[in-house]
């Protein structure tokens, strides 16, 4: 069975476990996704589902996309994601809702972090900063020499330093499914999500599961 689905980060709250015991959650509005394309490896090279989430008005995308979608009697639909899977068991225009993800079971939650602007090396790689005395007024929290040398008379690629902060793809890998509210689309996962409220995030299988519960 096809699972996967695409929602949007509403925010962080508590539920209460059996043992009276407060867990922090955050929930996502999930769905209703519909399937919007099915790739096979006959005619695609690679098999895939490829699903649609939230509704837009119909000006809001290209033709292309809204030619895209009217194969299949879709609504304009404004994020598309797609999720590789070796057996696609499912019709292109069928509805994908949260049940398909049941309480107690382990999920990856993909989305964007919060964007930071750019940062220096403190808040960034939280370096220690220079010292306070010997008449330093300006270097406190300044990365200090890179110590290249005559060798290799460089900086070597990938060193650590001052520039943008945050805005990328990032994975909460294993995390468990507190609650699913199937009449209100709502999913609860244990723990923190990337990206902000109102943020896209994609729900998928666990692929650690198996190696975490050994």
């Amino acid at each position: 069975m096809f699972k996967g689905l695409i929602g949007r980060k509403v925010g962080m709250t508590q539920v209460f476990d059996d043992d009276g015991v407060a867990r922090p959650v955050t929930v996502i509005e999930a769905g209703p996704c519909y399937v919007t394309q099915v790739k096979t490896n006959g005619s695609d090279g690679y098999s895939s589902v490829q699903i649609g989430f939230s509704e837009v008005k119909p000006k809001r995308l290209t033709q292309g996309q809204l030619g895209h979608l009217s194969r299949n009697d879709l609504p304009p639909l404004k994020v598309l994601r797609e999720f590789r899977t070796s057996t696609p068991d499912v019709s292109e225009g069928e509805t994908v809702n949260v049940d398909v993800f049941e309480t107690g079971e382990r999920v990856d939650i993909v989305g964007t972090s919060k964007g930071r602007g750019f940062a220096g090396v403190v808040k960034r790689y939280h370096f220690g900063g220079g010292p306070k005395t010997h008449g330093q007024s300006d270097r406190w929290r300044a990365p200090g020499s890179l110590g290249a040398g005559t060798t290799p008379g460089r900086v070597w690629k990938g060193k650590r330093g001052p520039g943008r902060m945050g805005n990328e793809r990032v994975t909460s890998e294993n995390v468990s499914v507190v609650l699913v509210d199937p009449d209100r689309n709502l999913i609860a996962v244990d723990g923190s999500v990337p990206g902000p409220k109102g943020g896209v995030v994609v729900i998928k299988p666990a692929r650690k599961q198996k190696q975490k519960s050994k």
